[in-house]
C-alpha cells in the first residue's frame, strides 16, 4: 500500500491510497466467499457456484463495493498513520480507480488540525463583578429549608389557595363521561394552576365532605382535540383539605438542619455559603469573558469537518448522558421533534466554540511554557480514586498511558485558563 498527501486549502488535506491488484483480488474472493450462498444457476448448488460464473452472469463489478469496504478502513488507517497528519475529521472517501486486476485507487479528504495565532492574551480587560450577598438571599434560602421541613396537616376549616384538598372528580361534556376525565383520592394544589383554568379557583372554600360542581371551558388548544374548547362539568367530591405547617425560624429550627445552636451562627454560614457559590459563579463568568476576548484576537482558520465531527461526537455524548437516564436518543427525538441532523446543528456554535478554546489554550500553553508534572497527574488521578472509592488495583485497571496524557492534557488547558485569568485586568 502507498499513500500521496496533498495539502489544500483551509487545513484540509487529500489522501491517494493504493492498496495492490494482489490485494483488491484477494478482497474480491473475500467477498465472493461471503455471499456466494446468495447466487442460484440452474445446474449448481447453492453456494457451488463458481466465482468466474458469477461474474459473467451478473458483471466483473459484482463483488467490487463489499471487496472495497473490506479494504478501506484498515488501508485508510495506515495510511493516516502514515501521513503523520494531525487529522481531526471523518474522511470524505471517493474511489477513483476499481477494476479487476489494476490496483484500488481511493482518496479521502480530511480536516487537519490548525494552529491558533494568537493576538492579544495578556492583560486582557474585563468588567468587574461584584460579589454580596443580601440579608434579604439569606432570608430566602433559609426559607427553602424551612418549605423542605414542612409538613401536611388535615385542617377543619375551607380550602384556601395554597391548600392541597384530596378529591374524587368525574367530569362529563354534554352530560357524557370522557377518557381521563374522572379520578379518585386526587391531591390538588390549590393555586398551583396544574388543572384546566378555573378549575382550582371554584374549589377555594370547599371543606372536607363537600360536593362541588366546578364549570369549566377547555382551552382552545387542549392537547386532546375532541374536547378543546368545550364547556365540561366536573361532579368534586372533597375528602380532606390540608394546609402546611412550617417549623418556626429560630434556634431550635437551626440546631434541626445544622450543626450550630444558633440562628445567628446558622444565618452566617448560609451567608459563606452563598458568598462561596458567588464567588465561583464570578470566577467561570470572569474566566469565559477572559477566554471569549483571547478567541476574538486570535487568528484561527477552522475546517467546516472539524466542527461536524466535534458536534457529531457532541450527540453521541448526548446520546450516553439520555441513556443514563434511562432514555433513548430516539426517544428524545420523538419527545422534541428533532433528528440527529438538528440536534447536531444546534450543537455546532458549541462545539465551534469548544473548539477555538482548546485551540488557543494549547498556543498558551506553548508561548508560556506550562508544563504539567507527574505528580500534578498522579495527584488527580489520587482525586478520581477517591472519588470512585477504587482501591489501587481496580483504579490500575483504568489508568492507561491515553488516560494520563488526557489528565496531562486537561491540566495544563486548566493552567493556561488560570495564568490567562489572573493576568487580566478588572475594569
Amino acid at each position: 500500500m502507498s499513500v500521496q498527501i496533498e495539502v489544500l486549502e483551509k487545513n484540509m488535506a487529500k489522501l491517494t491510497i493504493t492498496v495492490p491488484a494482489e490485494k483488491f483480488e484477494e478482497a474480491i474472493t473475500k467477498a465472493y466467499n461471503k455471499n456466494k450462498k446468495q447466487f442460484a444457476i440452474p445446474g449448481f448448488r447453492k453456494g457451488k457456484v463458481p466465482q468466474k460464473m458469477i461474474e459473467k452472469m451478473y458483471g466483473a463489478g459484482v463483488f467490487y463495493e463489499d471487496a472495497a469496504n473490506m479494504l478501506m478502513p484498515e488501508a485508510y488507517a495506515q495510511a493516516a498513520e502514515e501521513s503523520e497528519l494531525k487529522i481531526v475529521s471523518r474522511p470524505t472517501v471517493d474511489v477513483t480507480q476499481i477494476e479487476k486486476g489494476k490496483d484500488f485507487i481511493f482518496t479521502a479528504e480530511v480536516a487537519t488540525k490548525p494552529e491558533a495565532v494568537l493576538g492579544q492574551y495578556k492583560g486582557i480587560e474585563v468588567e468587574a463583578i461584584p460579589v454580596e450577598v443580601t440579608d434579604e438571599e439569606v432570608d430566602a434560602e433559609i426559607k427553602k429549608t424551612q418549605e423542605q421541613q414542612s409538613r401536611e396537616v388535615v385542617v377543619e376549616r375551607p380550602a384556601e389557595n395554597g391548600d392541597t384538598v384530596v378529591i374524587d372528580y368525574t367530569g362529563t361534556v354534554d352530560g357524557v363521561a370522557f377518557e381521563g376525565g374522572s379520578a379518585t383520592g386526587y391531591s390538588l394544589v390549590l393555586g398551583s394552576n396544574s388543572f384546566i383554568p378555573g378549575f382550582e379557583d371554584q374549589l377555594v372554600g370547599a371543606a372536607a365532605g363537600s360536593e362541588v360542581e366546578v364549570n369549566v371551558t377547555f382551552p382552545e388548544d387542549y392537547h386532546a382535540e375532541d374536547l378543546a374548547g368545550k364547556a365540561a362539568v366536573f361532579a368534586c367530591t372533597v375528602h380532606e383539605v390540608k394546609t402546611k405547617e412550617y417549623p418556626e425560624i429560630d434556634d431550635e429550627f437551626a440546631q434541626d438542619v445544622s450543626e450550630f445552636d444558633t440562628l445567628a451562627e446558622y444565618k452566617e454560614d448560609v451567608k459563606k455559603t452563598l458568598t462561596e457559590k458567588k464567588e465561583a459563579s464570578a470566577k467561570a463568568e470572569k474566566q469565559q469573558k477572559v477566554m471569549d476576548k483571547i478567541i476574538e484576537n486570535a487568528t484561527i482558520e477552522i475546517p467546516d469537518p472539524m466542527v461536524d465531527t466535534q458536534a457529531e461526537n457532541m450527540v453521541d455524548e448526548y446520546a450516553q448522558r439520555l441513556a443514563y437516564q434511562g432514555l433513548s436518543l430516539e426517544q428524545y427525538f420523538q419527545f422534541t421533534g428533532l433528528d440527529a441532523e438538528k440536534l447536531k446543528e444546534q450543537l455546532k456554535p458549541q462545539a465551534l466554540k469548544n473548539i477555538q478554546s482548546r485551540l488557543v489554550l494549547e498556543a498558551v500553553i506553548k508561548a508560556e511554557n506550562i508544563e504539567v508534572s507527574d505528580e500534578d497527574v498522579q495527584a488527580e488521578i489520587d482525586k478520581m480514586k477517591e472519588a470512585y472509592k477504587m482501591d489501587d488495583e481496580t483504579m490500575a485497571k483504568y489508568v492507561t498511558d491515553d488516560l494520563k496524557a488526557n489528565i496531562k492534557d486537561d491540566l495544563a488547558a486548566q493552567k493556561a485558563v488560570d495564568f490567562v485569568t489572573d493576568a487580566a485586568v478588572e475594569a
